[in-house]
C-alpha cells in the first residue's frame, strides 16, 4: 500500500503538542514534508525542545505513523524549538502563500546546464497531470521564463485584497502562473542590480503578490550561491530544492557546494532530488545510439554518494532546445522520447512529495 501525503498527515493529526494543547497538523508544526517509498522525513516545531519532550513527541510521531500508516514505514523527524515571542512564532507560521502546498526551488551550482528549462518543464508537466501550478522567475540577471512560455510581452496585473493592493501573476498558453522580473524590462534590456536591491526585488514576488490556491510554486534561482539564495531562504515557506546538473565533473563540482549550501544548519531546506540534464546525445537517425558528451552518470553517482535522489536524467535533444525558444516546453511534445524523460522526472518529484500521480 502506498504512503501518501493525507494518510501521514492524518497520523499525525493525532499529536498533541503538550504545551500548545493542539494538534501539530492543526498547530501548523508539520514542514518540508517528503516521501520517499518507505521512508517519511518532516520537521517539527515544538515549544520545548528539551530532550525528554523531544523524545516523547518523536516517540508519539512514530506510534500513529505505524498505527494509521504502515507497520514498516521508516522516519526521520527534524525537531525545531518554536519562537519564544508570540509575535515572531505567528511569523514563522507560512506569513506569505498559505494557500500554496508545496513551494520548491530549483538551483544549480553553475549557469550553463538548463535549469530554467527543467524548471519551466517541471511546472509545465504538473499543469498536465492536473496540479495548479505557480512559477517566480528569480533568476534576476537573466530573465528567461517568460520566453519559454510565450508571454514575453505580458505584464502582471493588479487586485485589491481587504483592501490592500497586490500584483497578479501573467497566466501562460499553457496554465502555468508566471511572474518575473523580466515582465519589468524589455527584453533586450540588461537588468543589473546590486544585491540589495537583487534581494529587495525577489522579496516582492513573495510579498505584493497574490498567488491565491496553488498546489505547487517553483522558483527559478539564479545559477551559484549569494545573495538571493539567502533572501529565498528567509523569505519563502520552502518545502525543498532540486538540484540540476549536468555529468560532467565541472557541473558536479558546483552542484555538490550547492546541495551543501542548502543542508547548512541555519538553512536546513531538504533537497529533494537531483536532475541530470543532457545525460547523453542521440541523433534522431540513429535512435538508439547514446553519445555521452559530457560523461556518463555523473549526476547519478553524485545523487547517490550525496544520499539524494535521482528525479531524471534527460537527453540533450536539439528539440527541446527549440520547444523553449518557441515558448512550448518539450513535455508537452506528446509521446516522444524526451517529453515522457522530462514527465516521469515531473512524477517523481510529485511523488516525492506525497502525491498521488499517473504518468
Amino acid at each position: 500500500m502506498d504512503i501518501t501525503q493525507d494518510k501521514v498527515i492524518n497520523a499525525l493529526s493525532y499529536v498533541v503538542e503538550p504545551d500548545i494543547k493542539k494538534n501539530v497538523v492543526e498547530a501548523n508544526l508539520v514542514s518540508n514534508l517528503m516521501i520517499d517509498g518507505k521512508k517519511v522525513s518532516f520537521n517539527l516545531k515544538v515549544n520545548n525542545p528539551a530532550m525528554h519532550n523531544r523524545k516523547r513527541i518523536i516517540e508519539a510521531c512514530e506510534h500513529y505513523l505505524k498505527m494509521y500508516v504502515a507497520e514498516d514505514i521508516q522516519v526521520n523527524i527534524h525537531v525545531e524549538a518554536l519562537p519564544s515571542n508570540p509575535n515572531e512564532r505567528d511569523q514563522g507560521q507560512r506569513k506569505y502563500m498559505s494557500e500554496v502546498k508545496h513551494v520548491i526551488a530549483v538551483a544549480s551550482g553553475k549557469g550553463g546546464v538548463g535549469k530554467s528549462t527543467i524548471t519551466s518543464n517541471l511546472a509545465a508537466g504538473l499543469v498536465k497531470m492536473g496540479f495548479k501550478v505557480g512559477l517566480i522567475d528569480a533568476d534576476i540577471h537573466g530573465p528567461s521564463i517568460p520566453l519559454m512560455f510565450d508571454v514575453v510581452h505580458e505584464k502582471p496585473g493588479m487586485t485589491e485584497i481587504d483592501g490592500q493592493q497586490y500584483m497578479t501573476p501573467v497566466k501562460s498558453p499553457w496554465g502555468v502562473d508566471i511572474m518575473s522580473i523580466g515582465f519589468f524590462a524589455e527584453p533586450d534590456q540588461a537588468v543589473v542590480w546590486r544585491g540589495a536591491m537583487a534581494s529587495k526585488a525577489l522579496e516582492q514576488m513573495f510579498t505584493d503578490v497574490f498567488w491565491g490556491d496553488k498546489d505547487f510554486i517553483l522558483i527559478d534561482l539564479p545559477p551559484g550561491t549569494g545573495d538571493v539564495h539567502l533572501t529565498l531562504v528567509k523569505q519563502a515557506p520552502l518545502s525543498g530544492v532540486v538540484i540540476v546538473s549536468t555529468p560532467q565533473e565541472v557541473a558536479l563540482a558546483d552542484a555538490r557546494k550547492g546541495i551543501a549550501m542548502f543542508r547548512l544548519d541555519n538553512i536546513n531546506i531538504p533537497v529533494v532530488g537531483v536532475v541530470e540534464n543532457m545525460a547523453w546525445f542521440e541523433p534522431e537517425d540513429q535512435p538508439g545510439k547514446k553519445y555521452y558528451i559530457f560523461g556518463q552518470d555523473g549526476a547519478k553517482h553524485l545523487a547517490e554518494t550525496m544520499d539524494v535522489k535521482l528525479l531524471g536524467q534527460i537527453p540533450l535533444v536539439q528539440s527541446v532546445r527549440e520547444a523553449g525558444d518557441a515558448g512550448r516546453p518539450a513535455v508537452l511534445q506528446g509521446h516522444t522520447p524526451q517529453a515522457k524523460a522530462l514527465l516521469q522526472m515531473t512524477a517523481n518529484l510529485a511523488e516525492t512529495l506525497g502525491e498521488n500521480v499517473t504518468v
